[in-house]
């Protein structure tokens, strides 16, 4: 066989089985390792395929695939409509807070401001979102990002918030207790959460009703520091009617 013809023979492997074996390729070929090893690196520069250790493929070996997060599949309609409540208390803030957390990130896609509109976050995947959409500053808090949550969190991102104030914060929980208040099961991102809460002036959590009677392994704030808590029509009157009496204004997202 010429190189034209191996070349071909490759491409034909590749395409039946994604991948292809340097010692196979040599037994089948009836050529050195040497040689098929040349291959394969023509055949890259071309970008017709990726060298891996021991072979080819035609999937990138660098490229890490993003572990799946469950929480995007759960009640995704109950957490689009309470976005589409949150929206609207935005108002004429001209900053605001985002946490991360799947019910927030829904709240991204709605925002499409007519003025000038900073949001502050930590999280990569609001940031991405944003960072391109006309009338949007994006002030991405940096520091250790953690693999769960794509977020920063850490010393590094609450010195960033030093110097900074907020029209309202929109923030994602865990958990909404009576006694232990609202919580997060991610520990890592409890204390960024608390600073943000502080200099805030509105603090708006957004929290589909089985989040109710729960507690995260992090506490972030107790009810009487939230000023609206929005969720779904599955809430129960009596819940409802306890998060009032604490002072805080519950939007029922239809």
């Amino acid at each position: 066989m010429n190189i034209t013809d191996r070349h071909q023979f490759i491409l034909q492997q590749l395409q039946e089985k994604g991948k292809v074996d340097i010692q196979e390729l040599s037994d089948a070929l009836q050529v050195s390792g040497v040689t098929i090893r040349k291959d394969l690196k023509l055949l890259e520069e071309k970008k017709l395929l990726y060298r891996t250790k021991g072979g080819g493929s035609t999937q990138n070996p660098y490229t890490i695939e993003k572990p799946i997060n469950e929480k995007e599949f759960i009640k995704t309609e109950e957490k689009k409509k309470i976005a589409k409540a949150a929206v609207d208390l935005i108002g004429m803030n001209d900053s605001i807070i985002l946490g991360s957390g799947t019910t927030v990130f829904e709240l991204t896609h709605l925002i499409h401001p007519s003025k000038h509109l900073t949001v502050i976050t930590p999280a990569l995947k609001v940031a991405l979102e944003l960072c391109n959409r006309p009338f949007v500053d994006v002030l991405q808090i940096g520091g250790l990002i953690h693999p769960s949550s794509s977020s920063a969190a850490g010393s590094f991102a609450e010195r960033l918030l030093d110097d900074i104030s907020c029209g309202m914060m929109f923030v994602g929980v865990d958990g909404i207790d009576p006694e232990f208040g609202l919580s997060i099961t991610n520990l890592a991102e409890a204390s960024l959460i608390m600073k943000m809460i502080h200099l805030a002036q509105t603090v708006v959590v957004m929290a589909d009703s089985s989040k109710f009677d729960r507690r995260g392994i992090g506490r972030i704030c107790s009810l009487e520091q939230v000023d609206y808590i929005i969720t779904d029509k599955l809430v129960s009157p009596d819940t409802v009617k306890m998060v009032t009496e604490r002072g805080v204004k519950v939007i029922i997202a239809e």
